[in-house]
């Protein structure tokens, strides 16, 4: 099992939060200097995807595609053709949304490493409201093949994560979140595209959460504690290629499984581990997410919490579930 440091105030009142496009933004500027093939394109929302820092560092080295989403994925492979690295940045409700053929097509079908940064995604966007509230955007993603997708649980992460997909070769989905959230990982946390970290052991039941959502499964294994369960998180920042071996340990451990995502629950994160498990360790699953409807416009904490997505709207599905459920393949 891999050693994963958290920061001490994660479940304190003044837990340091920044939004994951602001890691992106560091992490791509400091691609962008380690390495002159790397170029950037945005779709007109450059200062809001954050990727006007690596714009003012390297500004022969940006193109403003303009409202063009088509266009922006289709230069980029171009560019990508070319011998560059390009990242493409845009809210996630445009691109993947509107230009999936167009990643489908010239990125993915060509082997072209362009990366795919959707920012704003999931319900947390807020008063935007539900059309610029992506949640089918890891279902689109990672049925395509040899895309691989990930999303960070945090800034720190997200910064981690720009810079190793600067150099993975192959096509990239980074998806982001608009609004601040609790930092839970320290500069020696590990990441590695591929895999998965346990962030809390435990034997009752494991918690696997991708992205922000991660953090608010360590909040549920807090309260579950406070009523004499002992819950397993793993945060699976990559969701393609998954960790299968990480996944299908802690599963075998404890015989039951809940997932989150701030997403669509069908074919997303969830469906996912779904895949994995029904054809190699059938184990009792529960996903947690958005059930086939749309967001609302509203504060975002507000819709975290009306959508059932926050450690405590998540502490009694969670415990319901353990209650009605007996555990499947437990060790020893």
């Amino acid at each position: 099992m891999t050693h994963y440091p958290l920061r001490d105030d994660i479940f304190s009142d003044d837990v340091a939060q920044e939004p994951t496009r602001a890691g992106f933004g560091r992490g791509l500027k400091k691609a962008g200097e380690a390495n002159e093939s790397i170029v950037a394109l945005c779709a007109d929302l450059t200062e809001s995807t954050q990727m006007h820092h690596f714009k003012e560092a390297f500004p022969e080295r940006f193109v403003e595609i303009g409202v063009a989403e088509q266009n922006l994925v289709t230069v980029a492979s171009g560019l990508a053709r070319a011998g560059k690295i390009p990242f493409t940045s845009s809210y996630a409700a445009f691109s993947p949304g509107r230009n999936w053929e167009q990643i489908r097509t010239t990125a993915t079908l060509n082997e072209q490493p362009v990366k795919i940064v959707g920012s704003h995604a999931g319900v947390s966007v807020g008063p935007d409201g539900a059309t610029h509230q992506m949640l089918e955007d890891i279902a689109l993603m990672r049925v395509l093949p040899r895309m691989v997708v990930v999303i960070p649980g945090d800034a720190v992460e997200a910064e981690k994560a720009t810079q190793l997909i600067a150099e993975n070769g192959s096509p990239t989905y980074l998806r982001l979140a608009r609004e601040k959230t609790p930092i839970f990982s320290t500069d020696e946390s590990p990441f590695e595209i591929g895999k998965a970290y346990v962030l809390r052991e435990g034997h009752d039941i494991s918690l696997f959460g991708t992205g922000t959502m991660s953090y608010q499964l360590l909040k549920a294994a807090k309260l579950l504690e406070e009523h004499g369960i002992s819950a397993e998180v793993v945060h699976v920042p990559t969701i393609k290629p998954l960790d299968e071996a990480t996944l299908l340990k802690s599963a075998r451990k404890t015989g039951r499984v809940v997932t989150a995502e701030e997403a669509q629950v069908a074919a997303g994160f969830g469906s996912a581990v779904a895949e994995l498990l029904s054809e190699q360790l059938p184990t009792p699953l529960k996903r947690i997410g958005m059930y086939d409807r749309f967001g609302e416009s509203g504060a975002p904490n507000e819709l975290l919490d009306y959508f059932g997505l926050t450690g405590e709207k998540m502490m009694p599905v969670i415990q319901e579930f353990i209650n009605t459920t007996a555990q499947y393949h437990r060790e020893g």
